[in-house]
Protein backbone atom coordinates (compact mmCIF):
# COMPACT_ATOMS: atom_id res chain seq x y z
CA UNK A 1 0.00 0.00 0.00
CA UNK A 2 1.33 3.45 -0.92
CA UNK A 3 0.49 6.81 0.64
CA UNK A 4 0.47 10.25 -0.92
CA UNK A 5 1.24 13.09 1.50
CA UNK A 6 0.13 16.56 0.44
CA UNK A 7 2.90 18.91 1.55
CA UNK A 8 1.53 21.99 -0.19
CA UNK A 9 1.31 24.86 2.27
CA UNK A 10 -1.72 27.04 2.74
CA UNK A 11 -1.78 30.54 4.19
CA UNK A 12 0.63 31.26 7.05
CA UNK A 13 2.75 28.25 5.98
CA UNK A 14 0.52 25.73 7.73
CA UNK A 15 -0.28 22.40 6.15
CA UNK A 16 -4.06 22.03 6.07
CA UNK A 17 -3.88 18.26 5.56
CA UNK A 18 -1.56 17.70 8.52
CA UNK A 19 -3.67 20.00 10.70
CA UNK A 20 -6.84 18.03 9.96
CA UNK A 21 -5.00 14.80 10.76
CA UNK A 22 -3.81 16.29 14.05
CA UNK A 23 -7.35 17.46 14.97
CA UNK A 24 -8.76 14.02 14.21
CA UNK A 25 -6.13 12.33 16.37
CA UNK A 26 -6.91 14.56 19.36
CA UNK A 27 -10.66 14.80 18.73
CA UNK A 28 -11.65 14.07 22.33
CA UNK A 29 -9.62 17.01 23.64
CA UNK A 30 -11.07 19.36 21.03
CA UNK A 31 -14.62 18.20 21.76
CA UNK A 32 -14.10 18.71 25.48
CA UNK A 33 -12.78 22.24 24.86
CA UNK A 34 -15.81 23.04 22.70
CA UNK A 35 -18.21 21.77 25.38
CA UNK A 36 -16.45 23.83 28.05
CA UNK A 37 -16.58 26.92 25.83
CA UNK A 38 -20.33 26.50 25.32
CA UNK A 39 -20.92 26.62 29.08
CA UNK A 40 -19.19 29.98 29.51
CA UNK A 41 -20.09 31.73 26.24
CA UNK A 42 -23.20 33.56 25.16
CA UNK A 43 -24.97 32.34 22.03
CA UNK A 44 -24.00 35.52 20.18
CA UNK A 45 -20.35 34.69 20.84
CA UNK A 46 -20.46 31.24 19.25
CA UNK A 47 -18.78 32.24 15.99
CA UNK A 48 -15.30 32.49 17.50
CA UNK A 49 -12.34 30.14 17.80
CA UNK A 50 -11.21 28.45 21.00
CA UNK A 51 -7.95 27.48 22.69
CA UNK A 52 -7.42 23.74 23.14
CA UNK A 53 -5.00 22.31 25.68
CA UNK A 54 -3.62 18.79 25.25
CA UNK A 55 -1.77 17.08 28.14
CA UNK A 56 1.85 16.32 27.35
CA UNK A 57 1.45 12.60 27.98
CA UNK A 58 -1.11 12.39 25.14
CA UNK A 59 1.43 13.77 22.68
CA UNK A 60 3.92 10.93 23.10
CA UNK A 61 4.76 9.13 19.90
CA UNK A 62 4.97 5.32 19.84
CA UNK A 63 8.55 4.09 19.67
CA UNK A 64 10.58 0.91 19.90
CA UNK A 65 12.28 0.21 23.23
CA UNK A 66 14.45 -2.53 24.66
CA UNK A 67 12.41 -5.15 26.48
CA UNK A 68 13.15 -6.85 29.77
CA UNK A 69 16.43 -8.75 30.10
CA UNK A 70 19.84 -8.39 28.53
CA UNK A 71 22.49 -5.79 29.18
CA UNK A 72 23.17 -2.63 27.27
CA UNK A 73 25.72 0.07 27.88
CA UNK A 74 26.29 3.30 26.00
CA UNK A 75 28.51 6.35 26.44
CA UNK A 76 27.17 9.34 24.51
CA UNK A 77 29.31 12.05 22.91
CA UNK A 78 29.89 15.08 25.13
CA UNK A 79 29.68 13.10 28.38
CA UNK A 80 32.22 14.35 30.94
CA UNK A 81 30.71 13.07 34.19
CA UNK A 82 29.88 9.41 33.83
CA UNK A 83 31.46 6.20 32.59
CA UNK A 84 29.93 2.92 31.55
CA UNK A 85 28.42 1.09 34.51
CA UNK A 86 27.48 4.14 36.58
CA UNK A 87 23.96 4.09 38.08
CA UNK A 88 22.05 7.38 37.78
CA UNK A 89 19.62 8.61 40.42
CA UNK A 90 16.15 9.51 39.22
CA UNK A 91 15.58 13.34 39.31
CA UNK A 92 13.21 14.68 41.96
CA UNK A 93 10.12 16.76 41.11
CA UNK A 94 9.55 17.84 37.53
CA UNK A 95 7.03 16.03 35.40
CA UNK A 96 4.53 17.46 32.99
CA UNK A 97 2.47 20.12 34.71
CA UNK A 98 3.49 18.81 38.15
CA UNK A 99 2.73 22.04 39.95
CA UNK A 100 4.56 20.85 43.11
CA UNK A 101 7.11 22.52 45.37
CA UNK A 102 9.96 24.50 43.88
CA UNK A 103 13.03 22.38 43.20
CA UNK A 104 16.55 22.86 41.89
CA UNK A 105 16.37 19.67 39.81
CA UNK A 106 14.04 17.80 37.49
CA UNK A 107 12.50 18.65 34.14
CA UNK A 108 9.25 18.10 32.27
CA UNK A 109 6.90 19.52 29.65
CA UNK A 110 3.94 21.88 29.84
CA UNK A 111 0.63 20.99 28.23
CA UNK A 112 0.46 21.71 24.50
CA UNK A 113 -1.99 24.52 23.66
CA UNK A 114 -3.19 25.65 20.25
CA UNK A 115 -6.07 27.62 18.74
CA UNK A 116 -8.89 26.23 16.61
CA UNK A 117 -10.49 28.60 14.15
CA UNK A 118 -14.12 29.72 14.22
CA UNK A 119 -14.76 27.41 11.25
CA UNK A 120 -13.38 24.40 13.12
CA UNK A 121 -15.21 25.39 16.32
CA UNK A 122 -18.57 25.42 14.54
CA UNK A 123 -17.79 22.11 12.84
CA UNK A 124 -17.33 20.42 16.22
CA UNK A 125 -20.31 22.30 17.68
CA UNK A 126 -22.77 20.94 15.13
CA UNK A 127 -21.06 17.72 14.00
CA UNK A 128 -23.64 15.32 15.50
CA UNK A 129 -26.81 17.36 14.93
CA UNK A 130 -29.34 17.12 12.11
CA UNK A 131 -32.90 17.98 11.22
CA UNK A 132 -35.16 15.02 12.12
CA UNK A 133 -36.84 13.00 9.36
CA UNK A 134 -35.18 14.84 6.45
CA UNK A 135 -36.48 12.53 3.72
CA UNK A 136 -38.32 14.40 0.95
CA UNK A 137 -36.17 15.18 -2.05
CA UNK A 138 -36.71 17.68 -4.82
CA UNK A 139 -34.66 19.41 -7.50
CA UNK A 140 -33.68 22.74 -5.98
CA UNK A 141 -32.08 24.94 -8.61
CA UNK A 142 -29.37 23.96 -11.06
CA UNK A 143 -26.24 24.76 -9.06
CA UNK A 144 -25.68 21.24 -7.76
CA UNK A 145 -24.45 18.58 -10.20
CA UNK A 146 -22.52 15.36 -10.30
CA UNK A 147 -20.85 13.45 -13.11
CA UNK A 148 -22.19 9.96 -13.83
CA UNK A 149 -20.75 7.22 -16.01
CA UNK A 150 -22.75 7.08 -19.26
CA UNK A 151 -20.85 4.38 -21.12
CA UNK A 152 -18.06 4.89 -23.65
CA UNK A 153 -17.26 7.20 -26.52
CA UNK A 154 -14.87 7.09 -29.47
CA UNK A 155 -13.79 10.67 -28.70
CA UNK A 156 -12.23 11.99 -25.54
CA UNK A 157 -9.11 13.08 -23.72
CA UNK A 158 -6.22 10.68 -22.98
CA UNK A 159 -6.91 10.82 -19.24
CA UNK A 160 -10.27 9.09 -19.79
CA UNK A 161 -8.98 6.34 -22.08
CA UNK A 162 -10.46 2.94 -21.21
CA UNK A 163 -7.65 0.43 -21.75
CA UNK A 164 -9.83 -2.67 -21.47
CA UNK A 165 -12.48 -1.38 -23.88
CA UNK A 166 -9.80 -0.24 -26.35
CA UNK A 167 -8.13 -3.66 -26.39
CA UNK A 168 -11.51 -5.34 -26.74
CA UNK A 169 -12.41 -3.15 -29.73
CA UNK A 170 -9.01 -3.82 -31.29
CA UNK A 171 -9.40 -7.56 -30.90
CA UNK A 172 -12.87 -7.48 -32.45
CA UNK A 173 -11.56 -5.51 -35.42
CA UNK A 174 -8.66 -7.93 -35.96
CA UNK A 175 -10.99 -10.93 -35.82
CA UNK A 176 -13.34 -9.33 -38.33
CA UNK A 177 -10.60 -8.34 -40.79
CA UNK A 178 -8.52 -11.53 -40.60
CA UNK A 179 -11.18 -14.21 -40.28
CA UNK A 180 -11.15 -15.30 -43.94
CA UNK A 181 -7.34 -15.12 -44.19
CA UNK A 182 -6.88 -17.27 -41.08
CA UNK A 183 -9.24 -19.91 -42.44
CA UNK A 184 -7.33 -20.00 -45.73
CA UNK A 185 -4.05 -20.16 -43.79
CA UNK A 186 -5.29 -23.20 -41.88
CA UNK A 187 -6.30 -24.87 -45.16
CA UNK A 188 -2.96 -24.01 -46.79
CA UNK A 189 -1.00 -25.43 -43.86
CA UNK A 190 -3.02 -28.67 -44.08
CA UNK A 191 -2.45 -28.88 -47.85
CA UNK A 192 1.29 -28.30 -47.30
CA UNK A 193 1.37 -31.15 -44.82
CA UNK A 194 -0.37 -33.43 -47.33
CA UNK A 195 2.07 -32.41 -50.11
CA UNK A 196 5.02 -33.18 -47.84
CA UNK A 197 3.51 -36.56 -47.10
CA UNK A 198 3.11 -37.30 -50.84
CA UNK A 199 6.58 -35.87 -51.69
CA UNK A 200 4.87 -33.51 -54.12
CA UNK A 201 7.55 -30.84 -54.68
CA UNK A 202 5.38 -28.73 -56.97
CA UNK A 203 2.48 -28.70 -54.52
CA UNK A 204 4.90 -28.06 -51.68
CA UNK A 205 6.29 -24.90 -53.31
CA UNK A 206 2.79 -23.71 -54.22
CA UNK A 207 1.42 -23.96 -50.71
CA UNK A 208 4.55 -22.47 -49.17
CA UNK A 209 4.07 -19.37 -51.34
CA UNK A 210 0.40 -19.24 -50.38
CA UNK A 211 1.24 -19.48 -46.68
CA UNK A 212 3.78 -16.64 -46.96
CA UNK A 213 1.23 -14.46 -48.78
CA UNK A 214 -1.46 -15.09 -46.16
CA UNK A 215 0.92 -14.43 -43.26
CA UNK A 216 2.07 -11.23 -44.90
CA UNK A 217 -1.57 -10.18 -45.27
CA UNK A 218 -2.27 -10.95 -41.59
CA UNK A 219 0.79 -8.98 -40.47
CA UNK A 220 -0.53 -5.88 -42.24
CA UNK A 221 -3.49 -5.66 -39.84
CA UNK A 222 -2.36 -3.36 -37.00
CA UNK A 223 -2.75 -4.46 -33.38
CA UNK A 224 -4.44 -1.15 -32.49
CA UNK A 225 -6.02 1.46 -34.70
CA UNK A 226 -7.38 4.93 -34.01
CA UNK A 227 -10.86 3.54 -34.54
CA UNK A 228 -10.31 1.16 -31.60
CA UNK A 229 -9.84 3.89 -29.01
CA UNK A 230 -12.61 4.04 -26.42
CA UNK A 231 -12.98 6.72 -23.74
CA UNK A 232 -15.03 6.74 -20.56
CA UNK A 233 -18.03 9.00 -21.06
CA UNK A 234 -19.29 11.06 -18.11
CA UNK A 235 -22.37 13.23 -18.27
CA UNK A 236 -23.34 16.07 -15.96
CA UNK A 237 -26.60 15.48 -14.12
CA UNK A 238 -28.36 17.64 -11.53
CA UNK A 239 -28.29 16.30 -7.98
CA UNK A 240 -31.61 16.06 -6.13
CA UNK A 241 -31.14 18.03 -2.94
CA UNK A 242 -33.29 18.06 0.15
CA UNK A 243 -35.13 21.35 0.51
CA UNK A 244 -36.26 22.35 3.96
CA UNK A 245 -38.00 25.29 5.55
CA UNK A 246 -37.89 26.10 9.26
CA UNK A 247 -40.65 28.18 10.86
CA UNK A 248 -39.49 30.07 13.94
CA UNK A 249 -42.43 31.15 16.10
CA UNK A 250 -41.59 33.45 19.02
CA UNK A 251 -43.98 34.80 21.65
CA UNK A 252 -43.37 38.53 22.28
CA UNK A 253 -46.46 39.19 24.41
CA UNK A 254 -46.47 41.27 27.57
CA UNK A 255 -46.20 38.17 29.78
CA UNK A 256 -42.73 37.53 28.34
CA UNK A 257 -40.35 39.58 30.49
CA UNK A 258 -37.02 40.75 29.13
CA UNK A 259 -35.06 37.80 30.55
CA UNK A 260 -37.47 35.28 29.03
CA UNK A 261 -37.35 37.01 25.66
CA UNK A 262 -33.56 37.01 25.81
CA UNK A 263 -33.50 33.23 26.37
CA UNK A 264 -35.95 32.73 23.48
CA UNK A 265 -33.82 34.90 21.18
CA UNK A 266 -30.70 32.97 22.13
CA UNK A 267 -32.39 29.68 21.35
CA UNK A 268 -33.45 30.92 17.91
CA UNK A 269 -30.01 32.42 17.27
CA UNK A 270 -28.46 29.02 17.87
CA UNK A 271 -31.08 27.37 15.66
CA UNK A 272 -30.53 29.93 12.88
CA UNK A 273 -26.75 29.47 13.09
CA UNK A 274 -27.15 25.69 12.93
CA UNK A 275 -29.41 25.82 9.85
CA UNK A 276 -27.25 28.24 7.89
CA UNK A 277 -24.16 26.28 8.83
CA UNK A 278 -25.38 22.77 8.06
CA UNK A 279 -27.90 23.06 5.20
CA UNK A 280 -27.54 24.98 1.94
CA UNK A 281 -31.13 24.55 0.74
CA UNK A 282 -32.88 25.61 3.94
CA UNK A 283 -35.16 28.61 4.19
CA UNK A 284 -36.13 30.22 7.48
CA UNK A 285 -39.50 31.91 8.10
CA UNK A 286 -39.64 34.19 11.16
CA UNK A 287 -43.01 34.76 12.86
CA UNK A 288 -43.52 37.03 15.89
CA UNK A 289 -46.83 37.01 17.69
CA UNK A 290 -48.78 38.54 20.57
CA UNK A 291 -52.52 38.90 19.94
CA UNK A 292 -51.75 38.87 16.21
CA UNK A 293 -48.99 37.18 14.27
CA UNK A 294 -46.77 38.67 11.59
CA UNK A 295 -44.07 37.31 9.32
CA UNK A 296 -40.94 39.42 9.75
CA UNK A 297 -37.34 39.48 8.60
CA UNK A 298 -34.34 38.41 10.66
CA UNK A 299 -33.57 41.91 11.97
CA UNK A 300 -37.11 42.57 13.20
CA UNK A 301 -37.48 39.07 14.63
CA UNK A 302 -34.52 39.42 16.95
CA UNK A 303 -34.54 43.13 17.74
CA UNK A 304 -38.08 44.54 17.44
CA UNK A 305 -39.60 45.83 20.72
CA UNK A 306 -43.25 45.37 19.75
CA UNK A 307 -45.42 43.63 22.38
CA UNK A 308 -49.07 43.03 23.29
CA UNK A 309 -51.50 40.39 24.56
CA UNK A 310 -51.23 36.64 24.03
CA UNK A 311 -53.08 34.60 21.39
CA UNK A 312 -50.73 31.78 20.35
CA UNK A 313 -53.09 30.29 17.78
CA UNK A 314 -52.56 33.35 15.55
CA UNK A 315 -48.96 32.23 14.88
CA UNK A 316 -50.00 28.65 14.11
CA UNK A 317 -52.69 29.85 11.70
CA UNK A 318 -50.21 32.11 9.90
CA UNK A 319 -47.75 29.22 9.63
CA UNK A 320 -50.46 27.03 8.06
CA UNK A 321 -51.34 29.79 5.56
CA UNK A 322 -47.71 30.27 4.51
CA UNK A 323 -47.25 26.51 4.01
CA UNK A 324 -50.35 26.41 1.83
CA UNK A 325 -49.22 29.36 -0.28
CA UNK A 326 -45.47 28.79 -0.68
CA UNK A 327 -44.32 25.35 0.43
CA UNK A 328 -45.84 22.30 -1.23
CA UNK A 329 -45.89 19.34 1.13
CA UNK A 330 -44.62 16.88 -1.47
CA UNK A 331 -41.51 18.94 -2.26
CA UNK A 332 -40.43 20.47 1.06
CA UNK A 333 -39.27 19.19 4.42
CA UNK A 334 -41.19 21.49 6.76
CA UNK A 335 -40.15 22.14 10.35
CA UNK A 336 -41.43 24.33 13.14
CA UNK A 337 -39.90 25.61 16.38
CA UNK A 338 -41.99 27.55 18.87
CA UNK A 339 -40.78 29.38 21.99
CA UNK A 340 -43.12 30.82 24.61
CA UNK A 341 -43.52 31.26 28.35
CA UNK A 342 -46.68 29.11 28.20
CA UNK A 343 -49.12 31.88 29.11
CA UNK A 344 -52.05 32.03 26.71
CA UNK A 345 -55.59 33.30 26.45
CA UNK A 346 -57.84 30.94 28.43
CA UNK A 347 -59.77 29.45 25.53
CA UNK A 348 -56.90 29.53 23.03
CA UNK A 349 -54.70 26.64 24.23
CA UNK A 350 -57.16 23.89 23.12
CA UNK A 351 -57.38 25.66 19.75
CA UNK A 352 -53.58 25.54 19.47
CA UNK A 353 -53.53 21.83 20.20
CA UNK A 354 -56.26 21.23 17.63
CA UNK A 355 -54.44 23.26 14.97
CA UNK A 356 -51.27 21.30 15.54
CA UNK A 357 -52.94 17.91 15.49
CA UNK A 358 -55.24 18.45 12.50
CA UNK A 359 -53.39 20.94 10.29
CA UNK A 360 -49.69 21.32 11.04
CA UNK A 361 -48.39 17.91 12.16
CA UNK A 362 -49.70 16.17 8.99
CA UNK A 363 -47.74 18.73 6.96
CA UNK A 364 -44.45 18.98 8.87
CA UNK A 365 -41.55 16.62 9.38
CA UNK A 366 -41.07 17.75 12.97
CA UNK A 367 -42.32 20.44 15.35
CA UNK A 368 -40.63 21.49 18.60
CA UNK A 369 -42.13 23.54 21.41
CA UNK A 370 -39.84 25.10 24.05
CA UNK A 371 -41.46 26.59 27.15
CA UNK A 372 -39.32 29.17 28.94
CA UNK A 373 -40.45 29.70 32.52
CA UNK A 374 -39.32 29.21 36.10
CA UNK A 375 -42.88 28.51 37.21
CA UNK A 376 -44.87 25.31 36.95
CA UNK A 377 -45.91 24.21 33.45
CA UNK A 378 -48.43 26.63 32.00
CA UNK A 379 -51.66 26.22 30.05
CA UNK A 380 -50.00 25.75 26.67
CA UNK A 381 -47.75 22.99 28.05
CA UNK A 382 -50.75 21.04 29.37
CA UNK A 383 -52.52 21.41 26.02
CA UNK A 384 -49.46 20.11 24.13
CA UNK A 385 -48.42 17.36 26.56
CA UNK A 386 -50.89 14.67 25.49
CA UNK A 387 -50.23 15.43 21.81
CA UNK A 388 -46.47 15.00 22.34
CA UNK A 389 -47.11 11.58 23.91
CA UNK A 390 -49.27 10.52 20.97
CA UNK A 391 -46.86 11.76 18.26
CA UNK A 392 -43.30 11.53 19.65
CA UNK A 393 -41.94 11.09 16.13
CA UNK A 394 -43.23 14.46 14.93
CA UNK A 395 -43.73 16.60 18.04
CA UNK A 396 -41.43 17.32 20.97
CA UNK A 397 -41.81 19.62 24.00
CA UNK A 398 -39.03 20.80 26.30
CA UNK A 399 -38.69 23.27 29.17
CA UNK A 400 -36.06 25.95 29.74
CA UNK A 401 -35.52 27.83 32.98
CA UNK A 402 -32.24 29.64 32.29
CA UNK A 403 -29.82 30.46 29.50
CA UNK A 404 -27.31 27.74 30.49
CA UNK A 405 -29.87 25.08 29.50
CA UNK A 406 -30.24 26.31 25.92
CA UNK A 407 -27.54 24.19 24.32
CA UNK A 408 -28.37 20.90 26.14
CA UNK A 409 -32.05 21.28 25.16
CA UNK A 410 -31.06 22.19 21.61
CA UNK A 411 -28.87 19.09 21.29
CA UNK A 412 -31.66 16.95 22.73
CA UNK A 413 -34.08 18.22 20.07
CA UNK A 414 -31.75 17.94 17.07
CA UNK A 415 -29.39 15.07 17.92
CA UNK A 416 -28.87 12.58 15.13
CA UNK A 417 -31.11 9.54 15.27
CA UNK A 418 -28.19 7.16 15.77
CA UNK A 419 -26.78 9.23 18.63
CA UNK A 420 -30.21 9.57 20.22
CA UNK A 421 -30.69 5.79 20.07
CA UNK A 422 -27.40 5.22 21.86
Amino acid sequence: MSYVIDRRLNSKNKSSVNRQRFLERHRKHVQRAVRDAIDRRSIQDMERGEEVSIPAEDLNEPQFQHGQGGRRGAVHPGNKEFVAGDRLKRPDGGGAGAGGQASNSGEGEDNFAFEISSEEFLNYLFEDLELPNLTKRHLAGNDSFRYENAGFSSDGVPAKLSIARTFRAGKARRIALTGVARKRLAIAEQELADALARSDELGERRWQEEIKRLKRRLSCVPFLDNNDLRYNLHVKKPVPSSRAVMFCLMDVSGSMDQETKDVAKRFFLLLYLFLKRSYEKTEVVFIRHHTTAKEVDEQEFFYSRETGGTVVSSALRLMAEIIEERYARDGWNIYGAQASDGDNWNDDSPICSSLLEETLLPAVQHFAYVEITRRNPQALWHAYESLAQQRPDAFAIRRLTQASEIYPVFRDLFARQQARAL
